[in-house]
């Protein structure tokens, strides 16, 4: 399944199901970071930056919460779609936790358990590769 290719009236009506009501807020977060580095206001924009919001409700990787068929797809959408955030993961972040990070940055909230990223005890949670079956 190609993100681009879902109606907003799909994306909107799925994501009422599977959000919870407590999770709406982080939901409206994520929505206000893709909006805030989006390349353009096209519609083809606005319906995937639903998407991408309502994927990182899901419980696995983004990609696969999106449908993609690997992480390499979705880092080409945000290197399209959002190029001035794709630039800013310069570690190669799994995407999911790097948009937690962006937002907990924008709240300054500290997240890292160490003073930098390469320290840290959960660093193989954070970077690293991803497959179907991680």
């Amino acid at each position: 399944m190609h993100a681009l290719s879902i109606q907003p009236e799909l994306i909107l009506s799925r994501a009422k199901l599977r959000r919870d009501e407590n999770r709406l807020d982080e939901f409206d977060d994520i929505v206000d970071l893709l909006t805030d580095y989006r390349c353009n206001n096209s519609e083809e924009t606005g319906n995937l930056i639903l998407f991408i919001a309502d994927a990182c409700m899901g419980e696995n990787h983004l990609w696969q919460d999106m449908g993609l068929d690997s992480r390499d797809v979705l880092s080409k959408l945000m290197q399209t779609h959002f190029p001035q955030l794709f630039a800013k993961n310069t570690g190669n972040m799994k995407w999911k936790k790097f948009f937690y990070k962006q937002l907990c940055e924008r709240a300054d909230i500290m997240i890292c358990k160490s003073p930098t990223c390469g320290v840290c005890v959960d660093y193989n949670l954070c970077f690293g590769a991803e497959d179907a079956d991680s």
